[in-house]
């Protein structure tokens, strides 16, 4: 069995609805009720009736038809185009009128795939894409095209190739929202003589060869290594300009200096306690000598409570006799 009597077969499978079944059973029933009566009583005009019944159930049963929500029938009379049923139930006139297709208007997705295409600089990738289309014109759908879910998905991937070719890798990588609509715009024009409104396409993978995704990594780790090298000589020479700057301050502030080298020996030893040892021409420089004394003489006295006896070690030997102004 062929494919196209097996899709005609469909088609009038499809056709049929429950309703005519039963309204056909219904006429069946009262003309063999009418033919049964007329025979047993040779009632000519019963038998008549019962024939006429017959006859109806059978236009009913080959004229009636119905379609779903989203269905719509294409009806042949005589050969030619007649209308767009559905949906719904319709009649259709026996003999005379054929139901050619029945075209789906739901939205449908359709996975299309371009391998081993070279982009324009020259890089084979595998591209997979989802087309969602619908169909908007079932007379277009069933008259101009002979299959048209076939002719959509080979017209998706060619131009899924075109698209490919006419854009660099970094291109079909980075910037993918252009590429869909790039894509999509491409499809609808090879569709719109068909019936056909591609509702949007989505690339979901794109796949390079191995060698080029290590040569790429690569690349990308040499760029962030040099961008941390840019960021640390741009901190450097922030800092060393900072250092400037306080070396100026420094310069004309004398005491701020001093300070500063006080807080610096304050602290490298707060926290464990350890000795430094500082070379005394720092110590002059900063007059460390004089600030030492001055804190151990303070020490001292707080040391020595108020009220208290104990007078303080008196130096032993003679004392020196005091100086007479001149």
């Amino acid at each position: 069995m062929s494919a196209a009597s097996l899709r005609c077969k469909l088609i009038v499978v499809r056709g049929r609805n429950p309703i005519a079944f039963t309204i056909v059973l219904v006429l069946l029933g009262l003309g063999g009720l009418a033919i049964v009566a007329g025979a047993t009583s040779s009632d000519l005009l019963m038998l008549a009736f019962g024939a006429l019944v017959i006859a109806c159930a059978v236009i009913v049963f080959a004229a009636l038809r119905m379609v779903q929500q989203w269905e719509r029938a294409i009806v042949l009379r005589a050969g030619r185009f007649y209308a767009v049923k559905g949906p719904g139930l319709f009649a259709i006139v026996p003999i005379l009128d054929a139901i050619n297709a029945v075209i789906d208007t739901r939205v449908r997705s359709t996975e299309f795939v371009a391998e081993q295409t070279l982009t324009k600089d020259t890089v084979p990738v595998d591209v997979v894409a989802i087309l969602f289309w619908t169909v908007m014109d079932p007379e277009r759908a069933a008259l101009e095209v002979v299959d048209y879910r076939q002719a959509v998905e080979w017209a998706a991937q060619t131009s899924l190739r075109e698209v490919i070719g006419a854009n660099e890798l970094g291109v079909l990588l980075s910037n993918r929202k252009a590429m869909d609509s790039d894509l999509r715009e491409a499809i609808l024009a090879k569709t719109v003589a068909w019936g056909i409104d591609v509702k949007s396409v989505e690339i979901r993978d794109v796949r390079i060869p191995v060698a080029l995704q290590d040569a790429m990594s690569r690349q990308a780790q040499a760029e962030r290594e040099r961008q941390a090298r840019v960021i640390l000589g741009s901190a450097e020479a922030e800092i060393a300009n900072k250092f400037a700057e306080a070396a100026r301050t420094y310069a004309d502030n004398p005491v701020a200096l001093h300070l500063r080298g006080m807080n610096m020996l304050y602290e490298s030893v707060k926290e464990r306690g350890s000795t430094i040892i500082v070379p005394s021409s720092a110590i002059d420089s900063m007059n460390l000598g004089g600030l030492a004394g001055i804190t151990a003489l303070a020490q001292r006295q707080s040391a020595t409570a108020p009220g208290d006896d104990s007078s303080p070690p008196t130096r032993s030997g003679p004392r020196s006799p005091p100086i007479q102004p001149a």
